[in-house]
């Protein structure tokens, strides 16, 4: 535990853009809803400083663990609240901890590096790990990425790989995992990994790495109930905001991005929002040279309007 603590947690995205974007000025309040290692938290404490307030939500224990840690001082100071939760259910959150309305919240979706690199839990193919996948690993309700593969219909997996993973070859695939039941199902990222690859045609085995990544982010948003917990939260997090109080989202892929995309969009053309982001912003080639995990990240800001 110790030493997964010790070891870099997350390197936020976009943080310099999203702090311009948000408009903050000294003693405004902000939720930052996925807390992680605690970047952006620390960029909206300086921001927002000597006075204003933070509070960080995460479903992983360890992750409020080490921000606990990392920004002892802001939390000794009363500046900083941890709560740990999903943020699907924000509004239960915030006042519960008599934290709204707020001046901005903060969305970073999708996967945090210490999922990949420390936790253990299967979330990469790069190292042999259990295939478990659940962001909070305390959570008994939720099935793990290996107890899916061993439970769903094959039409099921092969809807899950193709709609979340859009793997080209999601029914090969699918066909596979149920083929290798009950003796070979698989229970660690590396049998997953030889699995898929045996599963594709011989002229594309080579690229078995690039269906396998897609594979294991399309079982990681099915463990994690991905899709629906950011379209559960937004329409939480917009009507915590103060009239011209803003909301961020940085995405990492298609599918997170198209939520958020179609959410703004739909309250600006019912009035409720303007959309300070016409288009995403897109992380400099700079901080992709220096974090390559920055490619894919799009960032969208929507500002509430005062009702009429």
């Amino acid at each position: 535990m110790v030493e997964r603590l010790e070891a870099p947690i997350h390197r936020p995205v976009l943080t310099a853009q999203l702090i311009e974007r948000l408009r903050l000025t000294p003693g405004a309040r902000c939720i930052d809803a996925t807390i992680d290692g605690g970047g952006h938290t620390a960029a909206l404490l300086e921001r927002i400083a000597p006075s204003g307030e933070v509070l960080g939500i995460d479903r992983d224990a360890e992750l409020l663990t080490a921000v606990r840690v990392r920004l002892a001082a802001a939390v000794d100071a009363g500046r900083l609240h941890l709560a740990r939760g999903n943020f699907r259910e924000l509004t239960r959150i915030a006042t519960s901890r008599h934290f709204a309305p707020v001046h901005a919240v903060v969305l970073d979706l999708g996967i945090s590096s210490y999922h990949l690199d420390v936790s253990g839990r299967g979330f990469s193919f790069m190292r042999d790990e259990p295939l478990d996948m659940r962001f909070d690993a305390t959570d008994a309700t939720l099935e793990t990425a290996a107890d899916i593969i061993a439970s769903r219909r094959q039409d099921e997996l092969q809807a899950i790989l193709s709609d979340f993973g859009e793997e080209r070859y999601a029914g090969r695939i699918a066909r596979a995992l149920v083929a290798a039941r009950p003796r070979q199902t698989p229970r660690t990222t590396r049998e997953l990994f030889e699995l898929i690859a045996a599963a594709l045609p011989a002229r594309v085995r080579w690229q078995a790495a690039r269906s396998a990544a897609r594979v294991f982010q399309a079982l990681r948003i099915a463990v994690n109930d991905e899709l629906d917990a950011i379209a559960d939260v937004l329409p939480q997090a917009l009507s915590l905001l103060v009239p011209g109080g803003r909301i961020a989202a940085i995405a990492f892929h298609s599918l997170e991005d198209r939520i958020v995309k179609q959410f703004f969009v739909a309250q600006r053309q019912a009035g409720r929002v303007h959309v300070v982001t016409k288009k995403p912003i897109r992380p400099t080639d700079a901080e992709i040279a220096e974090n390559p995990r920055a490619a894919s990240a799009k960032l969208r800001v929507a500002e509430r309007l005062a009702p009429p």
